[in-house]
Protein backbone atom coordinates (compact mmCIF):
# COMPACT_ATOMS: atom_id res chain seq x y z
CA UNK A 1 0.00 0.00 0.00
CA UNK A 2 2.60 2.44 0.93
CA UNK A 3 4.67 1.77 -2.63
CA UNK A 4 1.21 2.37 -4.30
CA UNK A 5 0.92 5.71 -2.45
CA UNK A 6 4.50 6.60 -3.09
CA UNK A 7 3.75 5.79 -6.66
CA UNK A 8 1.04 8.05 -6.91
CA UNK A 9 2.49 11.26 -5.66
CA UNK A 10 5.40 10.28 -8.20
CA UNK A 11 3.08 10.33 -10.85
CA UNK A 12 0.66 13.10 -9.58
CA UNK A 13 4.33 15.24 -9.67
CA UNK A 14 5.11 14.24 -13.20
CA UNK A 15 1.51 15.12 -14.64
CA UNK A 16 1.45 18.45 -12.75
CA UNK A 17 5.42 18.85 -14.06
CA UNK A 18 4.10 17.78 -17.18
CA UNK A 19 1.15 19.93 -17.05
CA UNK A 20 3.55 23.19 -16.13
CA UNK A 21 5.38 22.79 -18.62
CA UNK A 22 2.97 22.64 -21.17
CA UNK A 23 1.13 25.58 -20.17
CA UNK A 24 4.84 27.46 -20.66
CA UNK A 25 6.19 25.79 -23.88
CA UNK A 26 6.51 29.09 -25.71
CA UNK A 27 8.56 30.65 -22.53
CA UNK A 28 10.73 27.59 -22.42
CA UNK A 29 11.71 27.49 -25.55
CA UNK A 30 12.70 30.99 -25.85
CA UNK A 31 14.85 30.40 -22.76
CA UNK A 32 16.16 27.59 -24.57
CA UNK A 33 16.69 29.17 -27.42
CA UNK A 34 18.42 32.01 -25.87
CA UNK A 35 20.85 29.07 -24.33
CA UNK A 36 21.85 27.26 -27.34
CA UNK A 37 22.27 31.17 -28.95
CA UNK A 38 24.96 31.56 -26.12
CA UNK A 39 26.37 28.16 -26.55
CA UNK A 40 26.77 28.49 -30.50
CA UNK A 41 28.41 31.96 -29.47
CA UNK A 42 30.74 30.29 -27.38
CA UNK A 43 31.78 27.75 -30.17
CA UNK A 44 32.47 30.60 -32.78
CA UNK A 45 35.07 32.20 -30.07
CA UNK A 46 36.21 28.86 -29.14
CA UNK A 47 36.81 28.03 -32.88
CA UNK A 48 38.42 31.81 -33.50
CA UNK A 49 41.07 31.14 -30.39
CA UNK A 50 42.15 27.86 -31.77
CA UNK A 51 42.26 29.51 -35.36
CA UNK A 52 44.61 32.21 -33.33
CA UNK A 53 47.08 29.43 -31.95
CA UNK A 54 47.20 27.67 -35.22
CA UNK A 55 48.01 31.10 -37.34
CA UNK A 56 50.50 31.91 -34.55
CA UNK A 57 52.07 28.37 -35.01
CA UNK A 58 51.98 29.09 -38.86
CA UNK A 59 53.99 32.17 -38.66
CA UNK A 60 57.04 30.46 -37.08
CA UNK A 61 57.62 27.88 -39.26
CA UNK A 62 59.30 30.98 -41.74
CA UNK A 63 61.42 31.76 -39.12
CA UNK A 64 62.00 28.30 -38.64
CA UNK A 65 63.29 27.90 -41.82
CA UNK A 66 65.10 30.63 -41.88
CA UNK A 67 67.26 29.78 -39.10
CA UNK A 68 67.96 26.34 -40.36
CA UNK A 69 69.08 27.52 -43.77
CA UNK A 70 71.40 30.10 -42.16
CA UNK A 71 73.17 27.65 -39.71
CA UNK A 72 73.56 24.78 -42.24
CA UNK A 73 75.71 27.23 -44.51
CA UNK A 74 77.47 28.53 -41.54
CA UNK A 75 77.87 24.83 -40.48
CA UNK A 76 79.36 24.02 -43.62
CA UNK A 77 81.44 27.45 -43.85
CA UNK A 78 82.98 26.24 -40.27
CA UNK A 79 83.70 22.92 -42.03
CA UNK A 80 85.27 24.51 -45.23
CA UNK A 81 87.85 26.26 -41.99
CA UNK A 82 88.44 22.72 -40.35
CA UNK A 83 86.20 24.22 -37.36
CA UNK A 84 84.21 21.11 -36.45
CA UNK A 85 83.72 21.93 -33.26
CA UNK A 86 82.19 25.07 -34.50
CA UNK A 87 80.04 23.12 -37.03
CA UNK A 88 78.92 20.67 -34.22
CA UNK A 89 77.21 23.31 -32.14
CA UNK A 90 75.19 24.51 -35.31
CA UNK A 91 74.69 20.61 -35.95
CA UNK A 92 73.14 20.55 -32.44
CA UNK A 93 70.90 23.73 -33.14
CA UNK A 94 70.01 22.25 -36.31
CA UNK A 95 68.58 19.27 -34.53
CA UNK A 96 66.79 21.21 -32.34
CA UNK A 97 65.35 23.82 -34.91
CA UNK A 98 64.22 20.42 -37.34
CA UNK A 99 62.32 19.23 -33.88
CA UNK A 100 60.75 21.91 -33.55
CA UNK A 101 59.89 22.59 -36.57
CA UNK A 102 58.78 18.83 -37.14
CA UNK A 103 56.45 19.74 -33.77
CA UNK A 104 54.84 22.81 -35.19
CA UNK A 105 53.83 20.56 -38.45
CA UNK A 106 52.41 18.30 -36.53
CA UNK A 107 50.65 20.95 -33.88
CA UNK A 108 49.43 22.62 -37.51
CA UNK A 109 48.04 19.41 -39.11
CA UNK A 110 46.17 18.59 -35.59
CA UNK A 111 44.81 22.42 -35.59
CA UNK A 112 43.52 22.00 -39.34
CA UNK A 113 41.93 19.01 -38.24
CA UNK A 114 40.46 20.60 -35.10
CA UNK A 115 39.34 24.00 -36.83
CA UNK A 116 37.48 21.89 -39.79
CA UNK A 117 35.44 19.67 -37.29
CA UNK A 118 34.63 22.71 -34.81
CA UNK A 119 33.61 24.41 -37.98
CA UNK A 120 31.36 21.98 -39.10
CA UNK A 121 29.71 21.39 -35.72
CA UNK A 122 29.18 25.83 -35.53
CA UNK A 123 27.78 25.44 -38.65
CA UNK A 124 25.13 22.47 -38.10
CA UNK A 125 24.48 24.09 -34.54
CA UNK A 126 23.97 27.81 -36.30
CA UNK A 127 21.61 25.91 -38.94
CA UNK A 128 19.80 24.04 -36.32
CA UNK A 129 19.54 27.02 -34.21
CA UNK A 130 17.90 29.35 -37.03
CA UNK A 131 15.67 26.58 -37.86
CA UNK A 132 14.56 26.61 -34.36
CA UNK A 133 14.20 29.95 -34.41
CA UNK A 134 11.63 30.19 -37.13
CA UNK A 135 9.90 27.61 -35.59
CA UNK A 136 9.46 29.29 -32.36
CA UNK A 137 8.32 32.57 -34.58
CA UNK A 138 5.80 30.31 -36.13
CA UNK A 139 4.68 28.61 -32.73
CA UNK A 140 4.29 32.49 -31.29
CA UNK A 141 2.21 33.30 -33.83
CA UNK A 142 -0.27 30.58 -33.77
CA UNK A 143 -0.14 30.97 -29.92
CA UNK A 144 -1.41 34.62 -30.56
CA UNK A 145 -3.58 33.67 -33.54
CA UNK A 146 -5.30 31.07 -31.44
CA UNK A 147 -5.94 33.14 -28.36
CA UNK A 148 -7.52 36.34 -30.94
CA UNK A 149 -9.83 33.86 -32.40
CA UNK A 150 -10.96 32.90 -29.06
CA UNK A 151 -11.34 36.09 -27.92
CA UNK A 152 -13.01 37.26 -30.84
CA UNK A 153 -14.75 33.98 -31.52
CA UNK A 154 -16.84 33.19 -28.17
CA UNK A 155 -18.55 36.50 -27.61
CA UNK A 156 -19.48 36.94 -31.60
CA UNK A 157 -20.59 33.02 -31.27
CA UNK A 158 -22.48 33.80 -28.67
CA UNK A 159 -24.24 37.00 -29.92
CA UNK A 160 -25.25 35.66 -33.38
CA UNK A 161 -26.97 33.03 -31.73
CA UNK A 162 -28.63 34.59 -29.41
CA UNK A 163 -29.22 36.85 -32.17
CA UNK A 164 -30.79 33.96 -34.20
CA UNK A 165 -32.66 32.39 -31.05
CA UNK A 166 -34.49 36.60 -30.57
CA UNK A 167 -35.45 36.36 -34.46
CA UNK A 168 -37.14 33.35 -34.41
CA UNK A 169 -39.24 34.17 -31.15
CA UNK A 170 -39.88 37.25 -33.20
CA UNK A 171 -41.00 35.35 -36.02
CA UNK A 172 -42.98 33.09 -34.06
CA UNK A 173 -44.77 35.79 -32.57
CA UNK A 174 -45.71 37.59 -35.81
CA UNK A 175 -46.91 34.22 -37.25
CA UNK A 176 -48.88 33.62 -34.31
CA UNK A 177 -50.39 37.31 -34.43
CA UNK A 178 -50.76 36.97 -37.98
CA UNK A 179 -52.94 34.10 -37.88
CA UNK A 180 -55.10 35.02 -34.90
CA UNK A 181 -55.73 37.77 -36.90
CA UNK A 182 -56.88 36.05 -40.26
CA UNK A 183 -58.97 33.49 -37.40
CA UNK A 184 -60.52 36.32 -35.86
CA UNK A 185 -61.98 37.89 -39.30
CA UNK A 186 -63.13 34.78 -41.10
CA UNK A 187 -64.65 34.17 -37.67
CA UNK A 188 -65.99 37.25 -37.81
CA UNK A 189 -67.16 37.40 -40.95
CA UNK A 190 -68.92 34.58 -40.71
CA UNK A 191 -70.52 35.09 -37.30
CA UNK A 192 -72.11 38.45 -39.44
CA UNK A 193 -73.19 37.06 -42.23
CA UNK A 194 -75.40 34.37 -40.05
CA UNK A 195 -77.00 37.24 -37.91
CA UNK A 196 -78.07 39.38 -40.73
CA UNK A 197 -79.26 36.07 -42.55
CA UNK A 198 -81.32 35.25 -39.19
CA UNK A 199 -82.79 38.69 -38.81
CA UNK A 200 -83.54 38.14 -42.91
CA UNK A 201 -85.92 35.22 -42.18
CA UNK A 202 -87.14 36.41 -38.93
CA UNK A 203 -88.49 39.11 -41.14
CA UNK A 204 -89.99 37.09 -43.62
CA UNK A 205 -87.58 37.36 -46.25
CA UNK A 206 -86.79 34.08 -47.28
CA UNK A 207 -87.24 30.59 -46.33
CA UNK A 208 -86.56 30.21 -42.85
CA UNK A 209 -83.22 29.19 -41.86
CA UNK A 210 -84.37 26.82 -38.59
CA UNK A 211 -87.81 24.83 -39.20
CA UNK A 212 -90.54 24.99 -36.46
CA UNK A 213 -93.05 23.11 -34.43
CA UNK A 214 -96.08 24.70 -36.43
CA UNK A 215 -94.76 24.42 -40.09
CA UNK A 216 -93.63 20.78 -38.91
CA UNK A 217 -97.01 20.14 -37.75
CA UNK A 218 -98.96 21.56 -40.78
CA UNK A 219 -96.40 19.51 -43.15
CA UNK A 220 -97.51 16.23 -41.45
CA UNK A 221 -101.45 17.45 -41.60
CA UNK A 222 -100.90 17.73 -45.64
CA UNK A 223 -99.42 14.40 -45.47
CA UNK A 224 -102.41 12.67 -43.30
CA UNK A 225 -104.93 14.35 -45.45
Amino acid sequence: MFNTIITLVRGRSHDAAQALSDANALSILRQQLRDAAMGVEAARRAVAVVMAYAERERKSLPRITAQLADLEARALAALGKGREDLAAEAAAAIAQLEAERATVETALATYDIEIARLRDEVSMAETRLRELQRGLQLADAAQKSQSVRGVVSRPVTASLTEAEATLARLQQRQFHAEATAAAVTELSAGLSAEAISARLAAAGCGPALKPDAAAVLARLKERSA
